[in-house]
């Protein structure tokens, strides 16, 4: 497929690279001070979680999150850090894909009643399926020049 400018597994890999930088930015922004050392975010989670109308979503972090606040911070920063790399550098391109659209797919669930927050993850999950299934890692990544997943 050719496009004006660039070609269509160019177009892909621009979507995926976007992608990454706002998964940069989602890291970039967070108070890592607050998350490892005062807990802010997961007990921001926690305060939503307690308050969400599935009873799964509540049970489902008290049994999953809450026994391991700390563990859980780091996983979640540095997903989204891994995440932002992974695709702006296209390495390990469809395991990263598929990583952050089940993130995306689990705040969205979190946040289910916040439609401001519904957007941003509904549009970074759909963008994910977009870029995996059109195997947007075959043009400027690092998958491609070492020879991943071709």
């Amino acid at each position: 497929m050719q496009t004006v400018w660039l070609s269509g597994a160019e177009w892909l890999a621009v979507l995926r690279i976007g992608l990454g930088l706002w998964w940069l930015e989602s890291w970039r922004h967070k108070d890592k001070k607050g998350w490892f050392e005062r807990g802010t975010g997961i007990a921001w989670a926690a305060d939503v979680a307690n308050k969400h109308r599935w009873t799964f979503v509540k049970n489902g972090f008290h049994r999953i999150v809450a026994p391991r606040p700390k563990a859980m911070a780091y996983t979640v920063v540095y997903a989204e850090l891994a995440l932002g790399l992974g695709l702006v550098f296209g390495f390990l391109t469809p395991i990263a894909l598929i990583g952050g659209l089940l993130l995306n797919l689990l705040y969205l669930v979190l946040m289910i009643h916040d439609w401001a927050e519904q957007g941003q993850n509904a549009m970074m999950a759909l963008i994910s399926l977009v870029a995996l299934l059109a195997m947007s890692w075959q043009t400027w990544s690092l998958d491609a020049a070492i020879g991943l997943f071709l």
